[in-house]
């Protein structure tokens, strides 16, 4: 097929139906095994044990304050845009804040947008003059970040942007030949600056290839065994044309085919970047607990999304989500950090759902509390013990073979932070539940 003269529509189409058919298959298992598998689940064991992280949009559409596609969507003309550096200036601490809010929320780790689509860097990087060390704030913000979430006990993560539209190469790389190898250039060289330049990093979360189409076209292969060079415990995404350590669903809680490590990228009001209070429909700490709740069966992560103001500040409405999820874990983060796994043959239910850890043990997330009483039907596998999270308090309850009855629990939901209340069900063995269809049992 002969190379386009320009990125046209069909161009774009096909790129995107491409992407399409790649996403899919980053949701198989990955086909380790031997030394690469062992290798693999060396450096995925402590991301396995954290389950909850921080991703934190920071840039100059932080400063527009609508969306972090402000620039493409409302097509702003460059000089224009690049002018929203005089505004984008971090207070002092800001950072620190972020690391501190997110040890506060329970969270593990870190990830922070090194460079964003609209292609300002973060960072001192040699590769380009737009950067905020020679812009703006005039300061290394990662530097200080990566500081900063070491002091609180953070894994850190950078998030970089292969698609950059201030780059003059951004665009022109996908058909002209002399472009695009500028573009990887400039690629390899960001890259190579974040893994040398911050110490030890843990996570580097890579998004949008476009507008090159495939791994070999952005030399995503030579790339990543150069940050793993340098960064030898290195966590990489499935975001430049190569699957990698893990998938990452976006806005969705979509669990892959068992044996694929996934995280669910989400926000917390519909925008990654910054926006006025009045603009934002922000979720309460009962949705991100849910949230919690179905990766948790899915045995995968969350990372969950804060959009800093152009100061630095994280909006009130974030912070006081966060500090109450973050006080709903220290009661029961015993059902969320560590390995976890697949619920299997296991039937929601009306007050709540399962999530499980160890073939004997199966916690019940309840987020609809129906009094004294509470009901779990279909299990046939004998339950040897019942507590309550966070105290470990008996739970009575009495088993037949329909159902499972609790009782004398507290008339008004216990859990003062968001109203889930969880139970640790300790079975003899491995779990068995029969599923009900209306009044007909049926048995998986």
């Amino acid at each position: 097929m002969a190379t386009p003269k320009k990125l046209d529509k069909a161009t774009i189409d096909g790129q995107v139906r491409r992407w399409a058919r790649f996403r899919a298959r980053t949701r198989k298992p990955l086909p380790l095994a031997g030394a690469a598998l062992a290798a693999h689940n060396r450096r995925m064991d402590w991301w396995r044990q954290a389950r909850f992280g921080m991703v934190i949009h920071y840039g100059l559409y932080s400063v527009a304050g609508r969306h972090e596609w402000v620039m493409n969507l409302e097509r702003w003309p460059l000089a224009d845009y690049e002018k929203l550096a005089d505004g984008f200036q971090p207070a002092p601490g800001a950072p620190r804040a972020w690391a501190r809010l997110a040890r506060e929320a329970g969270m593990k780790y870190v990830v922070l947008t090194a460079k964003h689509h609209e292609g300002f860097c973060l960072w001192d990087t040699a590769q380009t003059d737009y950067n905020a060390v020679r812009l703006g704030p005039k300061r290394d913000i990662l530097a200080e970040y990566v500081q900063a979430c070491r002091d609180e006990g953070l894994a850190v993560g950078f998030y970089y942007s292969l698609m950059d539209w201030h780059h003059p190469d951004g665009a022109r790389c996908a058909y002209d030949e002399a472009a695009r190898r500028r573009f990887v250039d400039f690629t390899g060289g960001c890259v190579r600056e974040l893994m040398s330049n911050y110490g030890p990093i843990d996570v580097l979360w890579y998004d949008v290839p476009w507008p090159l189409s495939g791994a070999r076209a952005w030399n995503a292969g030579a790339i990543n065994r150069m940050a793993r060079r340098l960064q030898p415990g290195l966590i990489i995404n499935d975001r430049a044309w190569l699957c990698e350590d893990y998938t990452t669903p976006e806005e969705q809680i979509t669990p892959p085919a068992a044996g694929r490590d996934w995280e669910a990228c989400m926000t917390m009001n519909g925008s990654w970047g910054w926006m006025p209070s009045a603009m934002a429909d922000h979720c309460d700490a009962r949705e991100v607990i849910g949230r919690l709740h179905k990766v948790t069966a899915g045995a995968g992560n969350l990372l969950l999304n804060i959009g800093p103001a152009p100061d630095g500040s994280v909006p009130a409405a974030s912070r006081r989500v966060l500090r109450t999820v973050g006080r709903w874990l220290a009661d029961n983060g015993q059902a969320v950090y560590g390995p976890v796994d697949r619920v299997a043959n296991m039937e929601w239910q009306a007050t709540g759902g399962w999530t499980a850890k160890g073939p004997r043990t199966r916690y019940y997330w309840c987020n609809r509390w129906a009094g004294d009483t509470l009901i779990f039907g279909g299990i046939k596998t004998k339950i040897r013990r019942i507590t309550m999270l966070p105290d470990g308090r008996a739970v009575k309850f009495t088993q037949d073979p329909r159902r499972v009855i609790l009782t004398g629990l507290p008339d008004a939901c216990p859990d003062p932070h968001a109203g889930w209340v969880v139970f640790n069900v300790e079975f003899a063995g491995p779990p068995r539940q029969v599923r009900g269809a209306g009044c007909v049992e049926i048995t998986p």
